[in-house]
Parts: C-alpha cells; structure tokens; sequence
C-alpha cells in the first residue's frame, strides 16, 4: 500500500514539473522573428539568382534553401559541427561530458559542446558567452526542437550563420564569395563555409586571407580524420585560392524585388518566370533608348510567352540612376495613345458592325462636342478598316467606336481583366476620346490585351511565377473577342510598314514576324508600341516618369525601334507574314487613281449644314479637305490660302448664310459645293 502511494505522488510531482515546464515555455517561448526576418530570393524560371532584398541595417540575411544546398555540404557541416545532431533533443550529453572531462583535465576550456541547435538559439537572441548564457542557449535549444524538424533547424541556422561584414546565411555568402549558388559546392568552398560563423569578422577571406585559409585547413583536417574527404582531396581543396567579394545580382530590380516582397514568410525562393540571360539583354537597350531621348526620359519593357502567359523580361525602367527610375513603369497608370485601335476593330468586326475592307469617310467630321484630327491633320477621304487601323487614322477609329459603344468597349476590357482609368470615372460615362487615349492603363494590362489578340482572343492574367504559368496554362481564359475577329486585326498589323531603316520580315532572312501597333499621347508624353513577336507579346515605353511633355517624340519614332530591337533578341520564330487573300483595290483609291474625274471634294460636302464657334479671322475655322493634287480653293471666287505651318486649308466665313466653295487641281478640273453656315 505505502509503495502504491510512493508511486501515486512520484507521479503526480511528474505531471505537476511537467506542467510547470509546459506552463514555463508557453510563457517565454523562443523568439524566432529574426529568422523570419530574412529575404527569399528571386530566381528566373532555369534557376538563376534575380534578386533578394536586404533586412535591417542593409543586411544581407538571405533565407537558406536547403533544396538547392549541396547535400554533401550539409553532410559535412554535421559532421565538423555536431555529429549526433539528429539524435539529440537540442542539447548533445555525450559532448557535453566530453567537454568537461577535457576542461577538467586541462584546465581550461578546450572543447565546445554546443550543437546546431544551440548555436541557432545563439544566433536568434545574442547574448554574452558566459555559463549563465550557455544554460539559457541549452534551454532554448530544447524548445527549438519541440517547435520545429530537424531539418528546419538546420535551415534557420544557415539562415543565420555570420560569414563577414553584412553577409548571413549560406546563400548570400556562396554568392558573394564565389559567385553562385551553394548548389554546387567544391570541397575547399565547403570548408571555408563550415569554418567562417565560427569567427567571421577574423576569417574574412576577402581581408584576412592567411587566417582564413589557416581555419579552412583545420576543417579540412576534420574531415579527413572523420573520413569524409581523402588526404588528396584535402591537399587538393586546400591548394584552391581564396575568394574575394562580389556585389550582388540585381536584374529585374523592380519585379524581381517585388515578387521577392510577396513571398510568404520562410519561403526560401521564389521561382519566377523571368529570363535572365533576356532580361540582362534588354535593360541595357532601354538605358541606351532613353539616353538618346534626352536626360530625363526613361524607358520600360515588357515581354510575355503566350505559354502561360509567362512574363519572360520586365524592365521597369532605364535604370536607379535615371529620373524617376525607381519607379516600376510597366505598372504605372499612362496614355496608351492609339494602342487600343485595334480591339476597337476587332470587337466591331466580331459584332458585323464593319470588315476589314468596308469603306469608312476620313474627313473632318464632329461627334457631339467631341472633333478629332488625324496626327498629321491630313485627311485621306473614303479608306477601308484595314487602311485605317494600318495607318492608325483617328477619325475613322472614333467613327467605329461610335458604333461599337465606349460604354460596351470599356465593359468588354474589364469583363477580360483590365480596368481603363477615366478621370472622373464615377461621374462620368466612357467616352470617344477612349480611341485616342483618352484613359490610362498600364503597360501590363496592355500586354494582357495584345496577348489575348495572339491567342485567338482569349484573355488571361500575367504569370509572375512559374506555378501561376502553370495555372494560366490550365485555365480556359476570358473570351475578349472571336477569333475569327482576333486573327483578322494581327493579320491587319502585320500589313503595317515597319520603321525608317528595318527591312519587312518577309524581306529580311530570319527576322521574327512583327504585327505591331504604336501609340502618342496628347503633348507627347507618352511614346507606346506594342507587338506580338511569334509566340510572345513585346510591349515597350518611353517617355518620363513625372509624365511630362516632349517635343515631337512619337510612337513611331521613340517606342518602335526599340520593340524591333527587342524582337529581334526573342528567340522567336523567322517567317513570312501569313498569305493575303486576293482583294480588289479599295474603292477609295480606284478613284483617286482616275485623275481624269477631277477633285473630289470630301469637307463639307455638298449640300451639307454645318455648324461654327465663330465668324471672322479670329475663330476656329473649318478644316477644307479634297482628294486630288495642287488643289487651289475659292470662296464666293475669292482665293483661300493655307497655313504656312500645317499646310492646311482653314475658312473661317465671315457670317451665317450661304456660300458656294470651289476646289481646282492642278490641271483646272474643279469641284464645287453648296453650304450653309450657321452658328454654333
């Protein structure tokens, strides 16, 4: 009976320290915030370093990745630094015992007995190395491994292991030492990598390289004598030269940091979509773009791979030194000029509004309070769709959006993912100014448009990483338009005249099939042009980041090069531009070839009412446009000069009333018309 409660009270003391321990490390857990307080690193889609952040005090604490550590590293590291650590629970007796029993002996300490885990407690709350902070390490140690695996002990403590100056963690130090990842490691890297946290600022191999290659022996020595590496393969390993310092990689500054932001804590690396050996290709030709458009200007680019929507190259801009070149402009709000003309097109083709070769009047022409001009305020009369959106001429591009609806234009973008920016959206309905740029959107959401063109009008979201890839690959997408609509505006955009000094692709031998739009935004702010290259989607920009104006920069002139630039480093396919079906000539231009019928007058036509702001030499005017050559125009037999600057024809009547314009070309033949003026 007495031994039954001898026994019972043994027991409950049992469960009541037990308690007390649990109650004890519920209260003062282990404080594990530094080892989250660490950057993954942001790798291309083969595996090649982008670009991690840096932590506190410009700290480079990269979080270790132990998938792509040298498995015969970690080996070794375990066997110079704790050789039962998978069978202790954080505190190792037998090392312990070992310890001071030497100590002892000697009489001073001679041996460490701090395992892996201790260490990383060390590392997670620094404290002074007295028996008191050894007690508390050894207690900490025990904690840290009810919390967590074996294996991510061993990953926190490569987290944190000092190798010099600002460098911790395995990564940064392979990287920075030898210039790549631990991955890979030789048996002389492996020894100065074991032996560096144990004394990191004296064995800087980059500033005390005798120290350095004297702990990289002893380890070696270690190893040998732990029969891990031969006494060759020592010799061998301690004849390698020690390393000095390089900087880090930094491509793709502003997506690669920002993907490595969104990682989620722990997560060692984020394997992004992006190409880096095409990436460092492209952020030297965007520097170069923007240095030849003046000290201000900077450029962006964008390539996506229709496979998965992947974004292969994102270069926000022309570099940290430019103006504003800390800002990412792939992702900033900007006027895409006329770079949503062709999805204009293609929803009217879709709906049977109009076809690619259906006539629509180029001519000055008023819709409500809303009158656009032509870029080069030259009106061409009758052209066909395939003629307008070629040319890029706006009055028929506003005519056709008329038609389609801005309202339902801006829906169809929104129900495929892409939100155009109005000013006073919520006050206002969208308006025809859409087709000229008259909204923002970013080059992104442009690229997620001109992507669903090439994919027979499926529109789908950008793949930043190579799992969301595999995800786009996965999903059906969102029906932007038909495809039949889809292939019939690229086709159109491959008929495009490429820029002064390119030769078409159908002429130049293995150069990739561009069918590409460009766009302007009001005072040139904004120079756009985007494509579809084989199986991908180049979208560039150049203007400046505070979104000031400039003088004369178009699309044509300051984005095009630049995308054929690009192109032609994309490993896309060479070929011709797809077969045109045979056509008759547009009706337009039959008869501008038929001389013999004289001018044709097109503004305003004949028996036509129009409308004025004003009378007199100071108003607006009206815009006079006429097919035909040296054309002479008459007012009531009085002559009109045009503008010695645009060249055009302006009347500007001197009243309300009647009046009788003539039109003369160059070989007499005359058109006439009947109009009356009234005020507006």
């Amino acid at each position: 009976m007495r031994r039954v409660q001898v026994l019972t009270r043994a027991l409950c003391a049992l469960v009541a320290l037990e308690a007390g321990v649990t109650a004890l490390d519920l209260a003062l857990p282990p404080d594990l915030s530094r080892g989250a307080r660490a950057s993954p690193v942001a790798l291309d889609h083969r595996g090649a370093w982008l670009r991690a952040l840096p932590v506190e005090n410009g700290r480079w604490r990269i979080r270790a990745d132990l998938s792509r550590t040298d498995r015969q590293f970690v080996q070794r590291l375990i066997a110079v630094e704790d050789e039962r650590f998978s069978l202790h629970p954080g505190v190792d007796p037998a090392a312990v015992a070992r310890a001071a029993a030497s100590a002892a002996v000697h009489g001073r300490i001679t041996s460490g007995a701090s395992t892996l885990t201790m260490q990383t407690a060390r590392l997670l709350e620094p404290r002074p190395r007295t028996l008191g902070a050894k007690a508390i390490e050894a207690l900490r140690a025990m904690q840290i491994e009810a919390r967590l695996s074996k294996r991510e002990i061993l990953a926190l403590y490569l987290t944190l292991a000092p190798y010099g100056g600002n460098l911790e963690g395995v990564r940064a130090a392979s990287l920075s030492y030898f210039g790549h990842e631990p991955q890979s490691l030789t048996p002389g890297e492996q020894a100065l990598l074991i032996a560096l946290p144990q004394s990191p600022e004296a064995r800087r191999p980059d500033r005390r390289p005798q120290a350095a290659r004297a702990a990289r022996r002893a380890v070696l020595d270690k190893l040998v004598r732990a029969g891990r590496l031969t006494e060759a393969e020592a010799a061998e390993a301690d004849a390698e030269p020690l390393p000095g310092r390089a900087p880090f990689p930094t491509l793709a500054w502003h997506a690669a940091g920002e993907l490595a932001r969104q990682a989620p804590t722990y997560q060692a690396s984020v394997v992004t979509t992006l190409d880096a050996a095409l990436q460092a290709r492209l952020e030297p030709l965007a520097l170069a773009a923007a240095r030849a458009q003046g000290p201000d200007a900077t450029a962006a680019i964008l390539v996506v791979d229709l496979d998965g929507r992947a974004v292969r190259a994102a270069v926000g801009s022309a570099g940290l030194d430019r103006p504003g070149g800390w800002i990412d402009m792939t992702a900033a709000l900007r006027s895409p000029g006329s770079a949503l003309k062709p999805f204009i097109y293609a929803m009217a083709f879709e709906g049977g509004l109009v076809a690619p070769d259906t006539e629509i009047e180029d001519a000055p022409r008023r819709f409500a309070d809303y009158q656009p001009e032509n870029f080069d305020r030259v009106f061409h009369g009758k052209v066909t769709a395939r003629e307008a959106l070629t040319h890029s001429l706006n009055v028929p591009a506003v005519a056709t959006l008329e038609k389609v609806g801005p309202a339902a234009f801006e829906a169809r973008l929104r129900a495929a993912g892409v939100t155009l920016s109005r000013p006073k959206a919520q006050v206002r309905e969208p308006g025809l100014a859409l087709a000229l740029g008259g909204a923002g959107i970013s080059l992104r959401d442009l690229a997620v448009l001109y992507a669903a063109l090439a994919d027979d009008g499926l529109a789908k979201p950008l793949a930043w990483t190579e799992e969301a890839a595999e995800a786009r690959r996965r999903s059906p997408g969102v029906r932007l338009v038909r495809p039949e609509a889809a292939r019939q505006v690229v086709d159109i955009l491959r008929e495009t005249p490429p820029p002064a000094g390119v030769s078409p692709a159908a002429l130049a031998r293995g150069r990739p099939v561009i069918a590409y739009k460009t766009g302007t935004s009001y005072g040139f702010r904004d120079a756009v042009a985007a494509g579809v290259v084989g199986r991908h989607v180049v979208v560039v920009w150049t203007g400046r980041a505070d979104g000031g104006a400039r003088g004369g920069l178009t699309g044509r002139d300051a984005a095009l090069p630049l995308l054929f630039e690009v192109a032609d480093l994309i490993d896309a396919p060479a070929a011709a531009p797809r077969p045109i079906a045979p056509r008759n000539a547009p009706q337009a231009l039959e008869r501008l070839e038929r001389t013999r019928e004289g001018p044709r007058l097109i503004f305003p036509p004949d028996g036509s009412t129009v409308q004025v702001a004003g009378f007199g030499p100071g108003s607006r005017g009206l815009v006079l446009a006429a097919g035909g050559e040296g054309l002479s125009w008459y007012v009531a037999g009085e002559p009109l000069s045009p503008d010695p600057v645009s060249g055009r024809v302006v009347w500007r009547p001197s009243g309300p009333g009647f009046y009788r314009l003539i039109v003369v070309d160059g070989e007499g033949r005359e058109a006439a018309a009947r109009v009356r003026v009234k005020a507006g």
